[in-house]
């Protein structure tokens, strides 16, 4: 009697582990379709979201789209859910992966700054879907996570090129997190950090290669998230874990854990209520905006410097103001210097003049590991609220989080959100990134509506614009010379110099075409920019009988250490007969009028020479002071136009007079600002 009941309870736990087996396979593969929409435990794609899915284009195709000469990069066409990382060791090297239909996520990076991305994705197992997630060490290794049963790490040390095999990091269903230490070297040089809901939290000691699950609070909610800092004089090691619990009708709670030892154990320093309250509408159980649900995580971020605030905390969220169901919601930012037991008052982030009217939401925070410089960004619809006009703005802070820069418009155009409209609680995206490596610049990775497709974009900020006053240019292969101004119009917020350079990407085989940067009225060899708005000419020299046919020139404009990064192309058709256009054989002198007139601050004035001589084109104000020579030197027959840049001017007509040999012509303009 005892054997057989032995053996029907050994069959009845055997039974109740094939059960939890199957019912864990039917979980993994649960199709997103039959995900509740309402249930606000789950934050999954959905059938619906699929319908604005187009496939990925060809890897490697640059994709950058310029709007008044400010350039946002397509990185493709893949689904909504961004995450991000830049490398710490090549700021050129960025990473994100994204929420896929064809695949269960899509990886792609960029060894070049975001002129071209490649997909490339590691192989996924069985199961596996959803919300991507992306960290650096402080050595460089990429570590890509992803899953909503069970979080697996991806290891790669070329920014995706090549990939691991998958590693089980962290068990769990749905929303999942992953960081990295930033420091490169001590004690906690190699860690990495990994959360999924219901709270579990694990950490490797190794670069991902193994972990272990330390600590497992409740996180009723999706959405837990971790930031890590100096534990006092130590580089690293300090683990701050928060999770989301609560009630998602206006009252969630967010609970701040510490370590003090790499995430080996962690005490609970403060639970706080009333932050997130109400995003937009609640209705069904989720937070909208014109019937797109907005997740309100909690995001944190440390100060991993030296400066004067390393070691504070910061947390970043949106929320009604007033508070309220169905009023509009603001960023709002709070920092805490006793790593989470106590905090700041709320302060308000957008600078919109009209807060209570518009919606902000969807805030990401990062960073800067070694200037403490904070970064945010965040939809917002404040071009028009009644029809959701949207774009992505961005501020920073230097001073702890006390003041802010004016916020800047990141996107270079507004788009419907969300476009197409969807029913209610439909899914665009519950997150998307925001990361720097560079001490001056950030990058944004942000779902883009203006296509109506699952469109991923990004952008630098602070960045500059980029101008060539020409993109196509007729030259003769025998021996001919032109020249291209090559200008910063207008800045976000940017300071620092911009660097030129250009190349010749298919080089002839016969003759050369040489490429030098000058001043913008002299000869003056110069390449670099320092203040805004300004220009530089670029020459652009065939000699040696360059075989006919159209050569690609690309020049490029970068920042101190390499980003941002610009690019711009200009076509020469090169011919062995005739004269190009711009030593045309000409019968007169001629002075033409500026254009554009009236101008502000930059107008083009274009002449023509009949005879080889010495030239000069001068500018003058109303008195006849001489403010500007755009010439003096000798030119060649032929037609030729100059930049005139007026911003250190005031207002007001001024004249242009053209002296060549016998010849002079003199025309008026006007500088309105």
């Amino acid at each position: 009697m005892k054997i057989k009941t032995s053996s029907a309870r050994k069959l009845q736990l055997l039974l109740i582990v094939i059960i939890s087996f199957l019912g864990t396979i039917i979980f993994q593969a649960q199709s997103t379709d039959e995900i509740d929409d309402n249930d606000p435990r789950y934050e999954r794609p959905t059938k619906e979201s699929r319908t604005v899915f187009i496939p990925p284009r060809p890897i490697g195709q640059p994709m950058v789209v310029t709007v008044n000469d400010f350039d946002n990069f397509d990185v493709g066409v893949d689904y909504y859910e961004q995450y991000g990382s830049s490398n710490p060791l090549n700021p050129l090297w960025i990473f994100f992966g994204a929420n896929a239909v064809t695949s269960p996520q899509n990886a792609r990076g960029t060894t070049n700054g975001g002129l071209t991305w490649y997909l490339n994705n590691p192989s996924y197992p069985g199961g596996t879907c959803c919300d991507p997630w992306a960290t650096h060490t402080g050595n460089g290794v990429l570590i890509y996570a992803s899953g909503v049963s069970g979080q697996y790490i991806y290891r790669s040390t070329n920014n995706g090129i090549n990939w691991s095999a998958p590693i089980l990091s962290v068990s769990g269903n749905d929303r999942n997190h992953v960081t990295a230490e930033y420091t490169g070297n001590g004690p906690y040089a190699n860690y990495v950090y990994a959360a999924m809901t219901p709270g579990n939290f694990a950490r490797s000691t190794d670069a991902g290669l193994t972990w272990t699950t330390t600590f497992t609070p409740t996180n009723s909610l999706p959405g837990c998230y971790i930031a890590v800092g100096p534990s006092g004089a130590v580089d690293g090691g300090c683990v701050i874990y928060v999770t989301n619990t609560g009630s998602d009708a206006g009252n969630r709670i967010y609970n701040f854990y510490r370590s003090t030892n790499g995430g080996a154990n962690f005490s609970l320093m403060s639970s706080q209520s009333g932050w997130a309250g109400y995003v937009g509408y609640h209705t069904g159980s989720r937070h909208t905006i014109n019937n797109v649900r907005t997740a309100p995580h909690p995001k944190v971020a440390m100060d991993n410097s030296n400066g004067p605030y390393r070691g504070r905390l910061y947390f970043v969220n949106a929320s009604n103001n007033p508070a309220g169901n169905g009023n509009k919601p603001d960023i709002w930012l709070r920092y805490s210097t006793d790593q989470g037991a106590t905090w700041s008052a709320g302060v308000m982030v957008n600078d919109n003049p009209n807060p209570t009217q518009s919606d902000q939401w969807f805030p990401e925070i990062f960073c800067e590991r070694t200037t403490g410089k904070l970064y945010i960004h965040w939809y917002d619809d404040r071009a028009n609220p009644s029809t959701f006009q949207t774009a992505i703005y961005a501020t920073y802070t230097t001073d702890g989080g006390q003041t802010f820069a004016p916020n800047q418009q990141v996107t270079n155009t507004t788009f419907t959100f969300p476009n197409p409209p969807c029913s209610p609680n439909c899914y665009r995206g519950d997150y998307t990134t925001m990361t720097a490596n560079n001490p001056r610049v950030g990058f944004s990775i942000w779902g883009d509506h203006r296509n109506g497709t699952a469109l991923n974009m990004g952008a630098y900020f602070p960045d500059f614009a980029m101008r060539v006053s020409s993109t196509a240019l007729n030259m003769n292969g025998i021996s001919d010379s032109a020249f291209v101004y090559v200008s910063v119009p207008a800045v976000k917020l940017y300071t620092d110099t911009a660097l030129f350079s250009a190349v010749v990407t298919n080089p002839p085989g016969v003759g050369s075409i040489a490429l030098s940067f000058l001043n913008k009225t002299s000869n003056t060899a110069q390449s670099i920019l320092t203040s805004y708005p300004d220009s530089l000419r670029l020459k652009i020299k065939v000699t040696g009988g360059v075989t006919s046919g159209a050569y690609t020139v690309k020049v490029y404009g970068n920042g101190p250490n390499g980003t941002p990064v610009h690019e711009r192309t200009i076509t020469l058709n090169v011919t062995l007969t005739g004269i190009s256009n711009n030593t045309n054989v000409v019968e007169s002198f001629g002075l033409m009028q500026n254009y554009p007139n009236p101008f502000n601050p930059n107008t083009i004035i274009k002449f023509r020479i009949k005879e080889s001589g010495f030239v000069t084109l001068k500018i003058y104000d109303m008195l006849g002071k001489e403010v500007a020579v755009l010439v003096n030197e000798n030119l060649k027959p032929g037609s030729y136009d100059r930049e005139f840049d007026a911003s250190g001017l005031s207002s007001g007509i001024y004249f242009y007079k053209i002296t060549a040999g016998d010849f002079t012509d003199t025309k008026k303009m006007i500088l309105t600002k």
